[in-house]
């Protein structure tokens, strides 16, 4: 009696002790788990997604009992009947754990699903008694608080399941690229048996082992009466069929899709971003965002085979370190291309093999002249290492990964809305933005908005302007400024319109001298090119510092008929319940809200409230001027596509920059190219050489 009566005031001892100083559970009534954001295209199409703990939360009611069942089979069978605590497992595993002891072998849990969320909620990992008894206290409390269904949910949302997901939504998308409602029992019972250990039983790696650890948890459904005998049988033979989930644009969007995460970042906080669920809406055009990323590449590719070859990777007989320096390439996976050894260098071929494989081929030498200086021996030797690609043609290409970058922008005239967005020539190498993070000098392409001003003071397209030598004083001791036109000729008397389709420099000095520089000024300011304009002549020919983004979306003035936007690069982000946060549409809708209306033809009118800039007659005009360009100027050759277009090269001083900015009747098109360190181009790389092509890349 005495030796019960102080086991009992022991017991008590100990839960009163460890009952103080618990961390509150009540937060678990109200608790909201993480859960990723998602980044949808204008079509629907998930681009990417941000996330601390990759999590989808899916309430009780939706979980299939499949899973329900898959889960207590492996963690708790006697969840819906025991208080928090399973007795029964506790003295099994005690047992158990005697001859675990004895024979050396892992010793055997007994922690029930309460008990877990108790310890992954509320407690430490720490593997010790004092926690356990921590744990067990809590699973008491937790039990008597809320409902089971309530504490499995807590457990199914929470817990990890490897490949960095947590929940079983989650993990469900990242193995079998299906929702939970889709799941069968032979993958409800694979997820089920992952919480045991994750990275040990992940069937990405240890497909054998995962297997094993699955039958055990097919055999505790089996069982426990959820399945058949016969299902059983032939459940456990099949083999693990996984299907990693792909997200569609995730590499052709990656420098959309980080400029988004950055505003979004900037304006919500970290935290909301990567753990409150937000569905974020963008513009952008699939089709679009693919076709730019391959234009851009192309031309920029085309520009470097025009400057030659300069030589390999790294030669594996020269360089000790090749090792390491093929270790350390960054290359983005969309491009396609392969490392490979040349191991035979002919007259007409150069024999190859494909680095850590067995695959040989190669390359025929008539095919990449551009790569040979003299001959094919003193360009290629045996153990470079180079880049190359396979054609659809199944032959081979070689690729030389370029210096110069650049970066393209679409975006709807009439709304701003940005459809697709390429950042650089290969994401992954680099991540600066050269078309929101670069400012640059426009050059020629600031003209336009030169021509806008004059006309919008008494200037007309048939208005008559010198084309001769200018000399402008620029102060005591400072050299005078004598701008020159691309040639060093002049052409004398010309008509405004000439002036802008053969992009005259000495013209455009004297248009915005007698226009003014005032007038200039203000409206590059609103049209949100500049936000600060030095007072100085040579702002005319965009000596100035702009971004791609806001170059091209003033072009969309010209456009949409004299109208100011802004570019969009979200359309709408709501929160996890739904509630739009944030909508980029600004336009009143007359007659939305009317529900019921007997007239039968009547339509609601969205009313466009843009605030008009420029008149229409400038904006009309600018618009065929720029269509001359194109016709009969420095763009003429985009006339072969036969396709409406207007636009205007741009090139800075010494070629440091090369820009076209062009239009369709429904897109605005900005291209740039240049030396993220600024230097010349090259001789002869102008706008109309180094950028344009890229532009007519896309439109094709």
């Amino acid at each position: 009696l005495t030796l019960c009566l102080i086991t009992i005031i022991s017991i008590i001892s100990i839960l009163w002790v460890f009952s103080n100083n618990l961390p509150d559970y009540k937060f678990l009534k109200m608790y909201k788990p993480a859960v990723s954001s998602k980044l949808y295209s204008g079509g629907g199409e998930l681009v990417s997604d941000f996330s601390s703990e990759k999590r989808i939360f899916v309430p009780f009611e939706s979980i299939p009992n499949i899973v329900i069942n898959s889960f207590l089979s492996a963690e708790d069978k006697n969840f819906f009947s025991h208080p928090g605590i399973d007795a029964k497992g506790i003295l099994r595993a005690t047992i158990n754990n005697f001859q675990n002891i004895l024979n050396d072998k892992r010793l055997e849990g007994a922690s029930t699903i309460t008990q877990q969320v108790a310890k992954n909620f509320l407690l430490t990992n720490e593997v010790s008694l004092r926690r356990k008894i921590k744990e067990a206290i809590l699973a008491f409390r937790i039990e008597k608080a809320y409902s089971k269904q309530r504490i499995l949910e807590l457990y199914l949302n929470q817990i990890y399941l490897g490949e960095g997901t947590y929940g079983i939504a989650a993990a469900s998308l990242e193995y079998f690229d299906k929702s939970v409602k889709e799941l069968n029992y032979q993958e409800a019972a694979l997820l089920a048996a992952l919480p045991k250990a994750p990275s040990k039983y992940n069937p990405f790696r240890y497909k054998k082992l995962a297997k094993k650890r699955r039958n055990l948890v097919l055999n505790n459904l089996y069982e426990n009466n959820f399945i058949s005998q016969s299902q059983f049988e032939k459940l456990k033979k099949s083999e693990v069929k996984l299907k990693k989930r792909k997200i569609k644009l995730f590499n052709e969007a990656n420098s959309y899709s980080e400029e988004v995460r950055r505003r979004i970042k900037e304006k919500y906080g970290f935290k909301q971003l990567y753990s409150e669920g937000l569905a974020i809406k963008i513009p952008l055009d699939v089709n679009y965002q693919v076709s730019a990323k391959q234009a851009l590449r192309k031309g920029i590719e085309e520009y470097d085979r025009r400057h030659g070859w300069r030589g390999p990777i790294v030669n594996k007989y020269s360089n000790k370190n090749w090792e390491e320096k093929l270790k350390n390439l960054k290359i983005d996976p969309t491009l396609k291309w392969k490392i490979a050894e040349i191991v035979g260098v002919n007259d007409d071929k150069i024999d190859f093999k494909i680095f850590k494989t067995i695959i040989k081929d190669k390359i025929e030498t008539r095919k990449i002249s551009w790569a040979i200086k003299k001959d094919v021996f003193k360009s290629f030797k045996n153990g470079d290492f180079i880049f190359v690609k396979k054609q659809n043609n199944n032959s081979w290409t070689l690729k030389q990964y370029p210096k110069v970058n650049g970066g393209i922008v679409v975006l709807d005239p009439f709304s701003g809305k940005v459809k697709a967005l390429v950042g650089g020539f290969d994401y992954k190498s680099s991540e600066f933005n050269r078309v929101t993070q670069a400012k640059r000098q426009p050059g020629s392409a600031f003209k336009p908005f030169v021509y806008a001003a004059a006309l919008e003071n008494n200037f007309s397209p048939n208005s008559i302007v010198l084309d001769a030598p200018f000399i402008a004083e620029q102060g005591v001791g400072l050299k005078n400024w004598k701008p020159e036109n691309y040639g060093k000729k002049f052409y004398g008397p010309s008509t405004l319109r000439k002036g802008i389709e053969k992009s005259r420099n000495l013209m455009t000095v004297r248009v915005a001298q007698s226009t003014g520089f005032e007038k200039i000024s203000n409206i590059s300011k609103n049209l949100g090119v500049y936000e600060n304009v030095p007072e100085l002549l040579s702002v005319s020919l965009g000596s100035n510092e702009t971004t791609l983004l806001k170059l091209t979306n003033a072009y969309s003035i010209f456009i949409n008929g004299g109208k100011k936007i802004n570019p969009i690069l979200i359309n709408r982000i709501q929160d996890r319940r739904g509630k739009t946060i944030f909508n980029s549409e600004k336009r009143d809708c007359e007659g939305c809200k009317i529900v019921n209306n007997e007239d039968k033809n009547f339509v609601p009118k969205i009313k466009d409230n843009y605030d008009q800039v420029i008149s229409q007659e400038t904006a009309y005009q600018i618009t065929s001027m720029l269509e001359g360009v194109v016709k009969r100027g420095t763009g003429k050759k985009l006339k072969t596509l036969n396709v409406p277009l207007a636009g205007k090269t741009g090139t800075t001083n010494d070629n440091f920059d090369a820009w076209f900015i062009g239009s369709t009747s429904n897109l605005t098109i900005g291209v740039y190219v240049g030396y993220d360190e600024p230097k010349s181009l090259g001789k002869y790389e102008t706008g109309a050489k180094a950028a344009l092509p890229i532009f007519k890349h896309f439109i094709e």
